[in-house]
């Protein structure tokens, strides 16, 4: 571990733990998250270059396709049957939880730890791009529920979150070279503001559920933690013949999902115990970095 790490996950936790103690002071944050997020989107993009994506997508359209279609359409069914058998309480969480887009900021994570970031940066658009027509699906099926979804909506923020800060970067790249140098010479310290701003802003919001039902926060806790262990394993594994970054890219695709869409959608359509699954997952989605950096290690030898 790299003493970045151990700030992340210090600001991660302790603003975590500020939010649920402090929610009144932390209430101007509650409206901030969807921004930051578009923030750190367009922070982790910085790095990588449109064309590199065009030329992954390109030289690798059948990994892409894999990884897209078991994140979007095999892994949530297979998830969901698991937790219906053992724990059914938590499978609509679980389902939900593996069945949503990769998230915006894991771009930021496979940077992190060594991975292929212009991979995790084209699964995130295919994905972004087929979760309103999947995810309805997939709860209708096997919830029995049906969810009317606004498309025209949802599209609306995916394109802000994840279409807008990549054209941004792109004009800024033509327009403004040396402005983009500036920022991405402060990227680190700006994302770790960013990641508070979002668990501030989540966290006070649910300040009151953690002391009323402090045993369904704790069963949360474990089951989130029971997911990211699953989308680790199956993550590194799914490629175990192609190299070490891809096998890193595939863990950060499936354990770095957009849980904060997950807390929005749910809150709106389901019970509590939904959008506090994905709100916990906040702890395994920076805890992953642990296991993610010592595989790294052991399969590079160092």
């Amino acid at each position: 571990m790299r003493r970045q790490d151990w700030v992340l996950l210090f600001i991660v936790f302790a603003s975590l733990a500020f939010g649920v103690l402090f929610p009144g002071l932390c209430a101007p944050f509650q409206g901030l998250p969807t921004y930051a997020l578009m923030a750190l989107f367009f922070l982790s993009y910085l790095p990588i270059r449109m064309g590199d994506i065009i030329r992954e997508i390109r030289s690798a359209p059948a990994v892409i396709l894999i990884f897209t279609v078991m994140k979007l359409i095999v892994l949530p069914p297979l998830v969901f049957l698991m937790f219906q058998a053992f724990c059914p309480a938590y499978a609509p969480a679980a389902l939900l939880l593996s069945g949503i887009s990769t998230g915006v900021v894991a771009p930021f994570m496979a940077n992190l730890v060594g991975a292929n970031a212009v991979l995790v940066l084209a699964i995130v658009v295919t994905t972004s791009f087929f979760v309103p027509f999947t995810l309805p699906v997939l709860i209708h099926v096997f919830l029995s529920r049906t969810v009317e979804l606004s498309l025209p909506e949802m599209f609306r923020i995916l394109l802000l979150i994840v279409f807008l800060p990549v054209i941004l970067v792109e004009l800024l790249r033509k327009a403004a070279p040396k402005l983009l140098d500036m920022i991405a010479a402060k990227s680190y310290p700006a994302s770790l503001t960013l990641f508070a701003v979002i668990n501030l802003g989540i966290f006070s919001r649910y300040s009151d559920f953690f002391f009323q039902e402090p045993r369904t926060i704790f069963g949360a806790l474990v089951v989130a933690t029971a997911l990211a262990a699953v989308y680790f394993l199956l993550g590194v594994s799914l490629f175990r013949s192609r190299a070490v970054e891809d096998r890193l890219a595939g863990a950060v695709v499936f354990g770095n999902m957009n849980n904060v869409l997950v807390i929005v959608f749910s809150s709106h359509f389901f019970g509590p115990i939904e959008p506090t699954v994905a709100a916990m997952y906040i702890v395994p989605f920076f805890g992953l970095i642990l296991p993610l950096r010592l595989y790294a290690r052991r399969m590079r030898g160092g």
